[in-house]
């Protein structure tokens, strides 16, 4: 199993020391370097996957090898090493793409976890130019269960459990999680494959106009019949018939459903001729059927006969470790679909995405996807781009693109005011702007002396 590999360089020995010896206790690979010249011959042999540097270097110091280790390879994250009054050096270090900036005085854990995050945004990052290389022709697929979450993988056990026989599936979920990629994938993973796969949307069609799609009907059966048509169920052969929105058929229908499932046969709309129905039927609700049929309104036989096998698919705020699989997944079509090339994830973005609750599910996910690619104007995917319903920060987040460096002018001046025992004009003057303009600062950032 291949170890991330860390570049620390840093003119202070006992500054490269410290940090070695805190990440080597993480099973990282660590380089070290006491020069920039150093540290770009290291950096194109061992082809590391993050680069700590510190700022202020003899000779050609760490904003100049940024840049020289940009120009080489622009996708591995650098993490800077500075004190608070290197303000100036590090908003122009994030200018030029630096991953983020910790101080000298910061504490393992945070060391940790700033690390971790910078990893985990490079390895998204790769993960999503090696499917964009590999499928770059590959159509999308529709049947893919994406994540490595607990309910996923007990999704894709069960499935493994009944798609060697033609059980009916209940498939119970909120709007927008996946139930017709679920029943695309029973179909695709069993003895249906190769078979016809008919979805049907159960809400979409009149109570005629809907038993008509899935029985078909004969000429003339009623008016606007002006030709005989060929059912769902007829077309499905001995593949699989997936009823969408299920809960949402009337009685009279049920009980016609019922007699197919129990009979495996059925007749077109004004036919007398019997036809065998050799499908499966999975069908699939956003409501609890089993509630609908305490109240009356749906048929307690039909439920249990649809549900002889049951999947319950959770909603996405239930599995917010999948995101980051899901980013990867669509991005990579978005991008074939729309010719773009966002191919860099930021950890922030990915941190945003996992705060939100998802009430639409990974149908919203897909969709605010695919318009922060259409806003993007590079290869990053930006957090001003995203968008989020009731985000009552938008406004905030969009008007600041880069909030980090918000929170850095903040503590800037917020330290040379506790240096200076509060005096605003001797702050002023160290800070280079105006008593009006500090005063403004301070009442903006809510400062207030300890």
């Amino acid at each position: 199993m291949n170890k991330d590999k860390i570049l620390i360089v840093d003119d202070d020995e006992v500054m490269r020391q410290t940090i070695t010896l805190n990440l080597s206790e993480k099973g990282y690979v660590i380089y070290t370097a006491e020069t920039s010249l150093i540290a770009e011959e290291i950096f194109r042999k061992e082809k590391p996957d993050l680069v700590i540097t510190d700022v202020r270097m003899p000779a050609k110091d760490g904003i100049e090898l940024l840049k020289s280790l940009k120009d080489i390879a622009s996708h591995i994250p650098v993490l800077l090493i500075t004190a608070f009054d290197d303000v100036d050096a590090i908003i122009k270090a994030m200018q030029l793409g630096a991953y983020d900036y910790v101080d000298k005085t910061i504490d393992k854990d945070r060391l940790n976890f700033i690390v971790e995050r910078a990893l985990e945004s490079k390895h998204l990052s790769d993960r999503l130019e090696a499917i964009a290389s590999e499928n770059s022709e590959v159509p999308k697929a529709l049947d893919q269960l994406i994540g490595k979450s607990e309910p996923i993988r007990e999704i894709i056990k069960n499935i493994g459990r009944i798609s060697s026989n033609r059980v009916n599936v209940l498939i119970e979920g909120e709007s927008g999680t996946g139930k017709e990629v679920i029943a695309r994938f029973i179909h695709n993973r069993g003895i249906t494959n190769n078979k016809p796969f008919i979805a049907v949307n159960c809400i979409a069609l009149s109570k005629t106009l809907l038993e008509s799609e899935l029985f078909g009907h004969e000429k003339g059966a009623f008016t606007g019949a002006e030709r005989e048509k060929k059912g769902k169920f007829e077309l499905a052969k001995q593949g699989t018939v997936f009823l969408d929105e299920i809960a949402e058929i009337s009685p009279d229908l049920q009980a016609k459903l019922l007699r197919v499932i129990q009979e495996r046969e059925f007749e077109r709309v004004g036919g007398e001729e019997t036809i065998k129905m050799g499908a499966r039927i999975i069908a699939a609700t956003n409501r609890k059927l089993n509630y609908l049929v305490e109240t009356g309104k749906f048929r307690e036989d039909l439920f249990y006969r649809l549900s002889v096998f049951k999947i319950k698919v959770p909603p996405l705020r239930e599995r917010k470790e999948d995101i980051p699989e899901l980013v990867v997944y669509f991005l990579n079509n978005i991008n074939r679909e729309l010719h773009s090339n966002v191919r860099k994830i930021p950890y922030n973005v990915i941190e945003l995405l996992q705060n939100y609750d998802w009430p639409g599910n990974v149908r919203e996910l897909e969709n605010s996807l695919i318009q922060a690619v259409i806003l993007s104007k590079g290869e990053v995917l930006e957090e001003e781009n995203i968008f989020l319903k009731g985000d009552k920060n938008q406004n905030i987040k969009h008007n600041l693109p880069d909030l980090r460096l918000a929170t850095l002018e903040k503590e800037h001046i917020k330290f040379v005011l506790e240096n200076t025992n509060w005096d605003k004009k001797q702050a002023a003057k160290i800070l280079g702007i105006s008593r009006q303009t500090l005063y403004s600062k301070i009442r903006t950032y809510s400062i207030k002396p300890k």
